[in-house]
């Protein structure tokens, strides 16, 4: 009877039901008793550290055991699921839900497992010095970990054991990692007290010690291989290779770059492996190595690196490319500023030789991207040598700058002689296409234009004078710089030829800034400066004709010019020696103040002062002459002293003018003290060093002092009597009427003479 109706039951699907349901909670049992178990294992393995390997080993047979039952019943569940979805979805609703935690908690304890199956099998790895198996087993226990650390649900107290577990065997690895890649790469380096230069790195050697195959062909160690991609899959490769290129940069291959007597020796020692040293050479050898002497250094380093260590594959990239990424970009400065930069060349015809480095420059990096350190195409070590036009003409530009401020802040006083037969030295040009083609037309009709009055032969010459040496050193210059923009690329010459501009223009601005005291303290540097001024404005007339045409455009099309700079140069030269003479003009007029007004000469101190101040003022006048002799063109040394003269005399005309009595015996006073400055006045026209050329400028003083005829008047009126006076001024047409006023000559009327009948008869003869 039970039995069929069981069958009655079974056929009816409802005792299946009730197997399964008997069935999933012993299995939810079964489950929970396994983890249980499992967590306490792993617990007492990993937290407690108890040693249980028989109970382990059942308990992962156990797992296995439940997995396949787990598996068996889930397959049954969902078979009958779906027969009778459309009766019994509630149940297996709840069947399922019951499936799949027990499914989660399985799929916990499986990553349980591996965890220690992988740790397990790193510690086997790491004492075979399996690297890279050991980094595998380790990442692999990493994911498991972090797949724990997923379940949301997860709860297991002993993952915070299992991360430290983690972590340390990690921290295990990396260390052995990192004794391996000490012994097998070795630095010996300077102490830091050291001071920097040559000789701090003659002992830096780098030991790769048996990292290379016994092979003929050199090749790293396996052990080194899997050291370095064990470091790779930890991630700490990067680290370990940036320090590594860090130390390389600073300790050799800076120093062969900078130091050219620093010398690489590599050798092959017994015990050690090979070795990479610095060697430095005796004192006395060149100051900076050439292009071609850095880049075999430095392939050598790479070379050896690249055969004996850095030839690894790591993922789909060469050790030596991860290397390359890390220092090319401070190596190929340092190898411009420190070696590519001194090698441009100074000089124009020096540039065709460049061409060489340009080629040892390419064919350096070629054989650095055949050891895979450099990736695509040109780098900026390579444009930086092609480039070389746009280099030279820089370079050419600071140093002429450099130049010329070292000109212009040179002492002014060490001066040349300049005369009207002196020429700028400026260099034969070829032809230009547009002169050949002037000539050829002018040579078929020659027609004779000459003029019958000819210019003097010294027109738009120079006068003589004297200048500075170095303001003739600073025009040769910007010759000089102007020729080496003949014949250049367009963008070299335009550089060079505004750069010749900014010269001058340093010129204006710097000289009269940086000499301003002793161009006012000194009167000869002052007409120095004159000179200086009215020198370059002489030539810059003619210095961008001169060159215009042998330039590349746009320069030759017009803007190859400094006619524009002439004003200034001129107005600067005017204003500094306007600013020495009103200097001088001062000082003569404090002088004069002295006199007393020159009133009271009867009076011994008065006369004594009035004769000192006179005394003083043609001394001043003297030295002065002799400081400008030879020094100024002869016609400004005329005029300034003529201007600085007339300031006197006018200054002594006014003060005697100024007299409403004037005694007999004051009157001999002022005519002696004047009568000084008659007789040497002159004197002090002394332009040229030769005294008898002197005597014409002399004799012309009347041209150069304005008031020099009514100074003379004013003389003979001091000592003539009324008729005399009367006479000179003749109704007006006189030589007096030429030089004073009627108000005036009555005024000294009234000074020198008493009222009488005579002096008022004398005074309406004055009209």
């Amino acid at each position: 009877m039970a039995s069929f109706v069981t069958e009655v039951l079974a056929s009816s699907g409802k005792l299946e039901k009730e197997d399964l349901a008997s069935k999933i909670s012993r299995m939810s049992r079964k489950v929970e008793d396994t983890k249980e178990e499992v967590c306490d294992m792993i617990n007492k393995k990993y937290g407690e550290f108890l040693p249980n390997l028989q109970a382990s080993e059942d308990l992962m047979q156990q797992v296995d055991t439940v997995s396949k039952e787990m598996e068996t019943l889930k397959s049954c569940i969902e078979y009958e699921v779906q027969q009778n979805i459309h009766v019994a979805v509630n149940e297996y609703m709840k069947l399922k839900q019951q499936l799949e935690k027990n499914t989660m908690i399985i799929k916990m304890l499986e990553h349980l497992k591996e965890f220690h199956s992988a740790m397990e099998d790193f510690n086997k790895a790491l004492q075979e010095k399996k690297y890279v198996d050991a980094a595998n087993y380790l990442e692999k226990a990493r994911k498991s970990v972090a797949s724990l650390k997923d379940w949301k649900t997860s709860q297991l107290p002993l993952l915070s054991s299992l991360s430290s577990e983690l972590t340390v065997q990690r921290e295990n690895l990396i260390y052995h990692l990192g004794d391996e890649w000490k012994r097998l790469v070795i630095w010996r380096l300077p102490s830091a007290k050291e001071s920097a230069g040559p000789k701090t790195f003659h002992k830096v050697e780098l030991v790769l010690s048996d990292v290379c195959s016994k092979d003929l062909e050199q090749k790293p160690t396996p052990l080194l291989c899997s050291v370095l991609q064990a470091l790779a899959i930890q991630g700490d490769l990067q680290n370990k290779i940036k320090l590594f290129s860090q130390v390389l940069l600073k300790n050799m291959l800076k120093p062969l770059v900078t130091y050219a007597s620093l010398e690489l020796t590599v050798s092959e020692q017994q015990g050690e492996g090979t070795v990479l040293g610095l060697e430095c050479l005796e004192e006395g050898h060149e100051e900076r190595s050439t292009p071609s002497q850095v880049y075999k250094k430095l392939l050598l380093v790479l070379k050896t690196l690249h055969s004996h260590l850095l030839d690894v594959s790591i993922g789909d990239k060469k050790l030596s490319a991860i290397l390359g990424e890390l220092f090319w970009e401070e190596m190929s400065k340092c190898i411009i500023h420190e070696c590519l930069v001194y090698s441009i060349p100074t000089n124009s015809s020096e540039l065709e030789r460049y061409n060489i480095v340009i080629k040892e420059t390419e064919a350096f990096e070629k054989a650095l991207k055949n050891m895979e350190y450099l990736q695509g195409d040109s780098t900026d070590l390579l444009k930086y040598a092609r480039d070389v036009n746009c280099h030279f003409a820089s370079k050419k530009c600071r140093d002429v700058i450099v130049a010329a401020r070292k000109l212009m802040t040179s002492k002014m006083h060490n001066t040349v002689k300049i005369n009207p037969e002196s020429k700028l030295r400026l260099p034969k040009l070829p032809p230009s296409s547009s002169e050949v083609k002037v000539k050829k037309e002018v040579v078929k009709e020659e027609v004779s234009m000459e003029n019958s009055k000819q210019l003097s032969a010294c027109s738009l010459r120079l006068p003589a004078c004297r200048i500075s040496e170095s303001v003739q050193q600073l025009m040769e210059l910007a010759v000089n710089t102007l020729c080496e923009a003949v014949g250049s690329s367009t963008q070299c010459a335009l550089q060079l030829f505004f750069t010749v501009r900014n010269i001058f223009q340093l010129f204006y601005d710097v000289v009269p800034t940086y000499h301003k005291e002793n161009l006012l303290k000194f009167p000869h540097l002052a007409a120095v400066q004159h000179n200086n001024c009215m020198y370059l404005a002489h030539h810059l007339l003619t210095l961008g004709h001169h060159f215009r045409a042998h330039l590349p455009q746009p320069l030759s099309e017009g803007v190859a010019t400094f006619v524009d700079m002439v004003p200034g140069f001129r107005k600067l030269g005017a204003q500094c020696f306007l600013a020495q003479l009103n200097v001088q003009r001062a000082e003569l007029l404090e002088r004069l103040s002295t006199a007393h007004n020159f009133c009271n000469l009867d009076d011994e101190d008065n006369y004594i002062a009035a004769s000192k101040a006179v005394r003083q003022v043609i001394h001043q006048l003297k030295q002065l002459g002799t400081v400008w002799q030879d020094v100024l063109p002869v016609s400004i040394y005329c005029k300034a002293i003529g201007n600085l003269l007339n300031t006197a005399i006018t200054e002594i005309i006014a003060k005697i003018m100024m007299l409403e009595d004037i005694s007999s015996e004051d009157g001999e006073h002022l005519h002696t003290l004047c009568q000084t400055i008659i007789e040497e006045g002159p004197l002090v026209f002394i332009p040229l060093a030769e005294e008898n050329k002197n005597k014409r400028y002399q004799e012309e003083v009347p041209l150069y002092v304005k008031k020099w005829s009514t100074f003379k008047e004013l003389v003979i009126v001091l000592r003539a009597n009324l008729q005399e006076i009367v006479d000179r001024w003749t109704d007006g047409k006189g030589p007096l009427a030429v030089e004073f006023s009627s108000s005036e000559v009555k005024s000294l009327i009234r000074a020198l003479f008493q009222n009488t009948e005579r002096r008022a008869a004398a005074l309406t003869k004055i009209k």
